[in-house]
């Protein structure tokens, strides 16, 4: 099966923002819980369809990976091979996250947002060490391209006290770095949320 044909969980835009709750940007979820939304009036569509409706939002678990003892956070760096990484639009990206599309099989555990996470912390990397806490701290909505306006990123924040490791063939390479190389990273214009 293609990406394309895969079902995935998605959101009407207009149920999701209403009509006072757009944001561009980042918002806390102390703010506005978009979880419970999204929970409130998920749907399954194929991916390849959702990909280019423009009414409906995908929920994407956005995982920020960091060890708050030593000041470092997981970041890596997209393969810029097709046979690597198929989505052109990303390749050679850096991101400072993982995560994913959430599918209906995620559903099975509950609340399929947050299985979704565990799903793909578990798939995309190694954590050596232990998983200290786990908590959302928001949401990131954009609407300047292509990618960013059928997706709708739910932030979590996952501390450890220990390392990371990439397991994804998609990742030309990662791991944990300093807040000072993070910066430097973030102001390469290869970098994508």
């Amino acid at each position: 099966m293609s990406k394309d044909e895969m079902q995935i969980i998605v959101v009407e835009k207009e149920k999701l923002f209403g009509n006072e709750d757009y944001f561009e940007g980042f918002k806390y979820h102390d703010e506005l819980d978009y979880e419970k939304i999204i929970l409130d009036n998920l749907k399954i569509m194929l991916r390849g369809n959702a990909e280019i409706d423009f009414s409906h939002k995908q929920p994407i678990g956005y995982i920020l990976i960091v060890n708050p003892k030593e000041k470092k956070v997981f970041a890596y760096q997209r393969s810029s091979k097709d046979k690597e990484y198929g989505e052109k639009r990303l390749q050679g990206k850096w991101s400072c996250g993982i995560g994913g599309h959430i599918e209906p099989l995620d559903s099975d555990g509950g609340n399929p947002l947050r299985e979704s996470m565990l799903r793909e912390l578990e798939e995309e990397v190694e954590i050596i060490g232990n998983v200290l806490s786990s908590r959302v701290l928001g949401y990131i909505n954009s609407d300047v391209d292509e990618v960013s306006k059928v997706h709708f990123g739910i932030l979590y924040l996952v501390e450890i006290d220990g390392d990371v490791k990439p397991k994804d063939p998609e990742v030309a390479r990662g791991g944990l770095i300093s807040l000072n190389e993070l910066e430097d990273i973030l102001s390469n214009e290869n970098f994508i949320v």
